[in-house]
């Protein structure tokens, strides 16, 4: 943010806040909700701004909670093995990740980037991949929040449990988290492998694909039958780590993922006919490579190539017709798209707005460069998914209402009822929980 203007990284949304605060303790954010209350101004909390939609925006007061950061507290668990670590809500994960393995901990599941915050994390429905895994907010074991009048209350499934079901995945709407108990369990390696394929072979194998390993996905490169698969086995701490040679990790993940991609796409913008061309031909670029290394450090990646993204979670049987469909779509349409599609799976979740409540779950992820169209794109996808009654992730661009949204989600009525309890004045609405949320 500057003195003026706030952007999230994708250059897709931004505000005009009158008043940018940085509380560096509980007791400073609650004064700063008390004040703006008593202003008048509505509150938005802001992490690393890497929810595509405006979820964080606001013309009132923005809080970035980047100065309340670090572990609190660690406690020892039997059952599961492992600690609830309590950490303040504005700590990013990939300072989070190297202080719990210092700890001998882990995050049972994570996302594929760490610049989040946990809060921010937590509030948007951030997820992982792993059909016997939920979610980031389906570890938290309870939350310390500061509510519209700057009371601060802690919740959990013991305490003020109706509060701790919403504020899960609030989307802004309940609170502010000040703290997050995670369940985090002990640290584990991971083995990666991941190798070119086929779309076709990998959809008539996928049952056993996703069955058989513990984090599997894979990447569609549109306008081809290729993907690229990766298989993430976890294996204890103790086992030597075999990371990828610094050399081609650097070409690889950073030359070729970023430097390259970027460029790829630059070409893409000017000359969209040759987007199928160069999606084969970079489908076919890519080899196997198998390695191991720390839990959190397989999990995440670097995106450095500026783009907007869509995701879509379907039930997890309908993944392979929703990609058919998705695929007759492009065929038949005059849209190229050179981001691959990506596509993880999560357990079924008791989160209350979590995409995956209820169901075990297949997430579809789309992707256009910033500097290209990507409006008849995502609609399409958006009507395809909503043919399954697919769920759109809350940090993601789509188009759903609180009026289509409601059937799917059978907490929706107790969700807004709880936040009609903690916030009549709606104090932290903004035009996007309007949206989604009536």
């Amino acid at each position: 943010m500057d003195s003026q203007t706030w952007q999230n990284w994708a250059r897709c949304a931004d505000a005009r806040p009158t008043r940018y605060a940085t509380p560096s303790t509980v007791t400073e954010l609650s004064t700063e909700i008390g004040r703006a209350a008593a202003e008048g101004l509505q509150v938005k909390c802001v992490g690393a701004g890497h929810s595509f939609t405006p979820i964080a925006a606001t013309d009132g007061v923005m809080i970035s909670l980047d100065n309340l950061q670090g572990i609190e507290s660690v406690v020892p668990t039997t059952e599961p093995s492992g600690a609830l670590v309590t950490v303040f809500a504005g700590t990013r994960l990939h300072a989070l990740n190297p202080a719990l393995w210092d700890l001998g901990l882990a995050m049972a599941n994570l996302g594929d980037i760490d610049a989040q915050s946990i809060a921010g994390a937590i509030s948007t429905g951030t997820h992982g991949t792993g059909a016997r895994f939920g979610g980031i907010a389906h570890q938290v074991r309870a939350l310390q929040l500061v509510l519209a009048d700057g009371t601060v209350v802690d919740c959990s499934d013991e305490e003020n449990p109706e509060l701790f079901h919403a504020a899960r995945i609030g989307l802004g709407a309940i609170g502010v988290i000040a703290k997050v108990t995670l369940q985090c369990v002990d640290a584990f390696l991971m083995r990666a492998v991941e190798a070119p394929g086929l779309l076709s072979e990998t959809l008539a194998g996928l049952d056993e694909h996703v069955a058989g390993t513990d984090h599997f996905e894979f990447y569609w490169f549109p306008h081809t039958d290729r993907v690229l698969t990766k298989h993430n086995t976890r294996l204890p701490a103790d086992r030597a780590v075999d990371p990828v040679h610094p050399v081609r990790a650097f070409v690889e993940d950073e030359l070729l993922s970023n430097v390259l991609f970027d460029g790829i796409n630059r070409v893409a913008t000017a000359i969209p006919s040759a987007i199928p061309s160069i999606n084969g031909f970079t489908a076919r670029a890519l080899s196997r490579r198998e390695y191991v290394n720390r839990s959190f450090e397989v999990f995440a990646s670097p995106r450095r190539v500026r783009f907007r993204e869509m995701e879509y979670a379907v039930p997890a049987e309908a993944v392979s017709d929703t990609l058919r469909e998705i695929d007759r779509w492009l065929n038949k349409s005059d849209v190229t798209v050179a981001f691959p599609v990506e596509v993880r799976f999560a357990a079924a979740d008791d989160v209350w707005m979590s995409t995956a409540n209820g169901r075990d779950t297949a997430y579809i992820a789309v992707h256009q460069y910033h500097r290209r169209d990507h409006r008849e794109y995502f609609d399409a996808v958006e009507a395809i998914a909503r043919g399954v009654d697919g769920r759109p992730h809350w940090g993601k661009l789509h188009s759903r209402t609180a009026d289509d949204l409601r059937p799917s989600y059978r907490h929706f009525d107790a969700f807004v009822s709880v936040r009609d309890k903690y916030d009549p004045a709606r104090l932290f609405d903004n035009a996007y929980l309007r949206q989604v949320l009536g």
